[in-house]
């Protein structure tokens, strides 16, 4: 039933939260919320799904019940809404009964806001909490990591079926539903197993343009690691391990080398994993490697990487597990690497499910997993294609995009290790054909194949070579596997095709890595660097998590800025009024004094002009204040749920309406070019001065330029 409001989302969202504007569907979900419909949500992790059942509580009364998985998201999320102003608890079996009686009556009494509980709670022991819920006002109820309740999911908890009792229990009580990622399949299952009546659904955009994706062969691996980690140095990051044997020798040897490193995995102790957890979160240890157990729910804005050392089970997985980097929006990795051996592994594990139908669909699902490590399309569009959304082909921040234009000459070491492979009569895998072309001294290859005119020819390269060659020959379609078990190589049509016309092999190779921590943003290194040891202090006072008192790219804005007072500090995104009371004076006093130090003035945070009133100019002006903030045409999009294309729509109007100078994205002389181009074509399409200009000037810039003589 729809419910009386207490207050203005927006005004909770400044007050409350420090944003001044809400992104993607979130306010519109709050409306369908606050209309007593049922809601489902598919947000991808960072996207802001909690606010959308948060605000509603704020303004709501009453309780709003939060059903988790996970104690330490209900920890780290009671945390964050205390240190925010909103009164929230959760009950777990970590409590004693006395803490457990003081929250229960908190709740009668009308002093809660939210409640976090896990699943199996609501029926469990002599008096379950479902008897209890109906005897306080409970407004809303939140089911968080909804994909849990799905047997097709990657993450199926059966306690999680018990919440469809709870649906009927409270028949006129709106519910969400909330998940990062689901496929067809499993959205279908949320519906129907949380028994929602007619929910209305959201879904955002699943494209994480903050994330740069990687995969990489695992040969090497731990060499590519640390490698990978010094350009990390100084970041909080997750390295994901098949079993916990390789979880223990990972972390042994990165503590060996001297980083900060913990283990995380179902054989530790309970004791010991929310110990070594509590200090990831706290920043206190840098690098947790770990099983998939670890990370659901962990709301830590600022892990910069994530690493898979083994291919993970399905898509789902592995986006939801690579979406724990980046969450506060600034620059992250995600490395995977890669062999066929693993895909086998996981197939074998499969192959014991007594279920056939389950073990047919997630045997698909592995296939696909496979089939993105090996594919030499954009990383980005493959696993937005996975969940249905369209994509560009080439994002510009993956792996096979930048080596795309990055071609080189592979001709005659191609030629001879795909002649190689032909004379062995394609009935080996890459490892054994690799030591034929090197020459191996093995009395058994010399004596089956040392009178072959390809033994050895390949000797003046390293093993490493030759294995990275076959497999991006794989990748480009010249090799192909056959066999499960023990995989031999084929030459593909394309590969004999390819011989017989003696064309070239233009092959992309990898170029030289950047760090994605690099930032666009132009703020001060030292500044931010105190700014954190602050923060690190305030949180260990609070004996909150650091992000819980300002989240990274709060940070960033302040040390971009340099506010000097509080009317100056609340412009900072992230900064509400409750947290600048409660932490704006030492950060004031800590900015101003490195300002004066170092002879640095406060720098004017622009604010978003007045504009006619209406739907069409309040979204323009909103991508307004994202484009002044330093964000791009990506970024904004992503923080709006929106297509490039409209934002780009948006920049363009702005531009017209004189609100963006057009030399932030065209010269003088540029402008004038196209103009004269555009007069003398004599029509309004864009298209024919495309093609006239070919790639000199992207659409947008020709929007842009033409902003004031084009109509519509």
């Amino acid at each position: 039933m729809p419910q009386t409001l207490t207050s203005n989302p927006q005004e909770i969202l400044k007050n409350f939260f420090g944003y001044s504007g809400f992104r993607g569907n979130q306010e519109a979900i709050i409306q369908s919320v606050s209309k007593g419909q049922d809601t489902i949500v598919l947000m991808p992790t960072g996207g802001g799904k909690s606010v959308c059942y948060q605000i509603p509580a704020v303004l709501f009364g009453g309780l709003t019940l939060v059903i988790s998985p996970l104690i330490s998201l209900m920890k780290d999320q009671v945390d964050a809404l205390n240190t925010n102003g909103i009164p929230a608890a959760f009950l777990n079996s970590s409590q004693s009964i006395s803490e457990q009686r003081y929250i229960t009556s908190q709740i009668q009494e009308g002093k809660i806001k939210l409640l976090y509980i896990a699943p199996e709670r609501l029926f469990k022991g002599e008096y379950p909490l479902i008897e209890f819920l109906k005897t306080v006002d409970l407004k809303l109820v939140a089911v968080d990591e909804a994909h849990c309740v799905s047997q097709w999911g990657h993450d199926f908890r059966p306690e999680y079926l018990k919440i469809g009792a709870l649906r009927k229990e409270f028949s006129n009580t709106p519910f969400i539903a909330l998940t990062a990622t689901a496929d067809k399949l499993t959205r279908k299952d949320i519906a129907e197993k949380l028994g929602l009546n007619s929910p209305k659904w959201f879904i955002s955009s699943f494209d994480r343009s903050n994330i740069t994706y990687r995969v990489t062969a695992k040969r090497d691996s731990m060499d590519k690691l640390l490698e990978f980690l010094d350009f990390h140095k100084k970041d909080s990051g997750i390295i994901y391990c098949l079993s916990r044997k390789n979880v223990e020798q990972t972390a042994a040897t990165l503590e060996a080398e001297g980083l900060s490193v913990l283990p995380y995995h179902a054989g530790l102790s309970r004791e010991i994993r929310e110990k070594n957890q509590e200090l990831f979160i706290k920043d206190e240890v840098k690098i947790m490697v770990a099983t998939i157990a670890f990370g659901m729910g962990i709301d830590k804005s600022n892990v910069r990487f994530v690493v898979h050392m083994n291919m993970p089970q399905n898509i789902e997985g592995y986006y939801q597990e690579t979406g724990r980097a980046g969450r506060d929006g600034l620059p992250s990795d995600a490395l995977l690497f890669f062999s066929v051996g693993d895909a086998i592994t996981l197939g074998r594990m499969l192959e014991q499910s007594e279920n056939q139908g389950f073990s047919d669909v997630m045997q698909g699902k592995l296939d696909k997993m496979k089939a993105f490590c090996q594919s030499k399309t954009c990383r980005r569009k493959y696993l937005l294609n996975y969940f249905g959304e369209e994509a560009a082909d080439n994002c510009g921040n993956c792996d096979t995009c930048f080596q795309k234009g990055n071609l080189q000459d592979m001709t005659i070491p191609s030629q001879m290790l795909l002649s190689t492979i032909a004379r062995l009569s394609e009935a080996f895998g890459l490892g054994y054909v690799v030591l034929v072309l090197r020459g191996s001294k093995s009395a058994k290859i010399q004596e089956a194949h040392q009178a072959l005119s390809v033994y050895g020819i390949g000797k003046d390269r390293p093993e490493s070579f030759w294995k990275d060659l076959g497999e991006k020959l794989q990748q480009e379609g010249y090799l192909a596997e056959a066999g499960s078990q023990f995989p031999t190589l084929k030459l593909t049509t394309l590969a004999w095709e390819k011989l017989k016309s003696k064309e070239k092999f233009l092959l992309p190779m990898e170029e030289e890595r950047t760090t994605a921590s690099a930032t666009s943003a132009k703020h001060d290194e030292g500044l931010l660097d105190e700014l954190k040891m602050l923060r690190h202090r305030l949180a260990q006072k609070d004996n909150v998590p650091p992000y819980v008192v300002f989240a990274d790219n709060t940070l960033v804005e302040m040390a971009t800025y340099f506010p000097s007072d509080e009317d100056a500090l609340l412009t900072i995104s992230g900064v509400g009024k409750i947290k600048a009371n409660s932490y704006g004076r030492d950060f004031l006093g800590l900015i101003k004094k490195y300002a004066k130090d170092h002879q640095l003035e406060p720098i004017q945070k622009a604010r978003p002009r007045k504009a006619p009133v209406g739907k069409d100019s309040q979204s323009e002006m909103l991508t307004l204040k994202y484009h002044e903030e330093g964000m791009n045409i990506f970024q904004i999009a992503q923080a709006r749920s929106m297509t490039p294309t409209t934002i780009e729509s948006h920049l363009a109007n702005l531009v017209k309406r004189q609100l963006i100078d057009l030399e932030k994205f065209l010269s003088k002389d540029d402008v004038l070019n196209i103009r004269l181009a555009y007069r003398r074509q004599g029509n309004s399409f864009l298209k024919p001065l495309k093609e006239h200009f070919g790639d000199r000037y992207s659409y947008f810039q020709l929007k842009v330029a033409l902003a004031d003589e084009r109509e519509g």
